[in-house]
């Protein structure tokens, strides 16, 4: 009898064993993870040549190796759309957005149909609207795009938003008078480099590593658009969202800087999201700043003294507490 219920006892235990390692595995946050103790995060970045991607495997090393009891790995996605959809869901812990798709995301507005319940850790660097064009394509400008192949970036991604603004701004129907190629970065600048793409949209930090690619290898080949003119198109609809900005010449070795428009990122949590976890994730963004921005340099663009302004997506409580000390101490 005493062997019996040992057995039993063992095959429970075994049980427990095989539920606990299937719920690390999952993806999704654990129990211990919503008490500020512990546990397993996933972080839902974008393209694998894009600067989400980088800055998210750097971020994912840095919460694994710096915050007790908790391991991260970090997940490629399609961009902005699919991550907060992914938050929403649960099926990603943390996620990096544009601003703009993220202020869609609460309203319950454009890619999305409902409100989606997330909120902000932090406001991060700007990303950079780079418009590029086969220098052989006849494109001098965003109008010029009518009846071209252009990328307007993958389904799911901030990139396909502001380019289907920015479209739009120039009288365009992206679904209509553009032969529109949904594709992430990779694909697109294969298909630039082959000349079955004539131009493309992308959104994200300086220096991209598939923009290096494209403008390392084409040089001359291929030059990009100063699509200012219609920022004031887009903050009349959408609000000052957008601003103005230049990519370095420096990031792509250009000959000047190219005048662009610019949109803040976000990290972002679903709303309920643990205050004190959220507040140990800021402290890890700023203290190790240093550390990421080994790993891309638009990291030593997240600024403490702006990183509460994520209006209009609400901030984290947590969140907020950690920015108002750290800004205090600096």
């Amino acid at each position: 009898m005493i062997q019996l219920r040992l057995r039993a006892l063992g095959a429970a235990a075994a049980a427990l064993a095989l539920a606990l390692t299937a719920t690390a595995c999952s993806g999704k946050q654990q129990d211990k993870a919503d008490q500020g103790v512990g546990g397993r995060l996933t972080l839902a970045t974008g393209n694998t040549t894009g600067v989400y991607y980088q800055l998210g495997g750097s971020l994912a090393k840095e919460i694994s190796e710096n915050l007790k009891g908790y391991r991260a790995t970090a997940t490629a996605t399609g961009g902005s759309v699919q991550n907060i959809q992914g938050i929403a869901k649960g099926d990603y812990d943390l996620g990096f957005s544009l601003l703009d798709t993220a202020a869609d995301a609460v309203d319950g507005k454009g890619p999305f149909t409902t409100k989606q319940p997330v909120e902000a850790l932090a406001r991060l660097y700007p990303n950079y609207t780079q418009v590029i064009v086969r220098a052989d394509s006849g494109i001098n400008s965003l109008e010029d795009m009518r009846g071209k192949r252009v990328s307007t970036g993958a389904p799911g991604s901030g990139t396909e938003v502001i380019a289907k603004r920015l479209l739009h701004a120039s009288g365009l129907d992206a679904d209509k008078d553009v032969k529109a190629q949904r594709l992430g970065l990779p694909e697109t600048v294969d298909g630039m480099k082959d000349g079955t793409v004539d131009a493309l949209f992308w959104s994200g930090g300086v220096p991209t590593a598939g923009i290096t690619d494209l403008t390392t290898t084409l040089g001359k080949k291929v030059r990009f658009l100063d699509i200012t003119p219609k920022l004031g198109a887009l903050r009349k609809e959408y609000g000052d969202v957008y601003q103005r900005g230049v990519i370095p010449a420096a990031a792509y070795r250009q000959p000047a800087g190219v005048p662009t428009i610019v949109v803040p990122n976000v990290l972002l949590v679903k709303k309920g999201f643990d205050p004190a976890l959220a507040g140990k994730l800021v402290d890890l963004l700023f203290s190790r700043q240093a550390e990421l921005a080994k790993v891309n340099p638009a990291a030593k663009e997240n600024r403490i003294d702006n990183a509460a302004d994520t209006k209009p997506v609400p901030l984290n409580p947590g969140a907020s507490k950690a920015i108002d000390v750290r800004a205090n101490q600096a």
